[in-house]
């Protein structure tokens, strides 16, 4: 489903206990792929793509980090010379991974919060910034930088 920034769309997303602050959240990513790379956000349920999942998951299993809510929605493509991998989990939270397809470029995890959502406690080491969104609220993040080679 390609994610609709203007009309912003619960549908997939309805088990969440935030689910408009998480589709104003996944919507505010669709606009910035839209508008900086003209690149469609689809997204897929987590089911229908284990491998994207499992991916991210052996990334962030790197900091020991493994999210104990369920997912509901992945994506991945690239734009710009970067593999960018995103998760979208039932309690809030949005992981994505950002791979630099060159060997030296950027390679990075990012976290963002739901607005309303309760921190997750695998994600208490992690100190995180707010930043507004009319589309989703307040968005909290934060990122690591990958050490490994995925």
């Amino acid at each position: 489903m390609i994610v609709d920034f203007v009309n912003v769309s619960t549908a997939g997303l309805e088990s969440s206990p935030v689910v408009e602050a998480l589709a104003g959240l996944r919507a505010n990513e669709a606009r910035y792929y839209k508008n900086k790379y003209d690149h469609d956000f689809d997204v897929v349920p987590a089911a229908e793509a284990p491998e994207i999942l499992a991916y991210i998951e052996k990334v962030i299993a790197e900091r020991d980090i493994h999210i104990a809510s369920t997912p509901l929605e992945v994506t991945q493509f690239v734009v710009d010379g970067l593999k960018m991998s995103y998760v979208f989990y039932e309690s809030g939270l949005a992981i994505n991974v950002m791979w630099a397809i060159e060997d030296g470029g950027k390679r990075a995890v990012g976290f963002k919060l739901s607005d309303g959502m309760a921190e997750p406690e695998e994600l208490s080491a992690f100190k995180f910034a707010r930043q507004k969104s009319k589309l989703a609220g307040t968005i909290r993040g934060s990122f690591f930088v990958i050490k490994g080679t995925y």
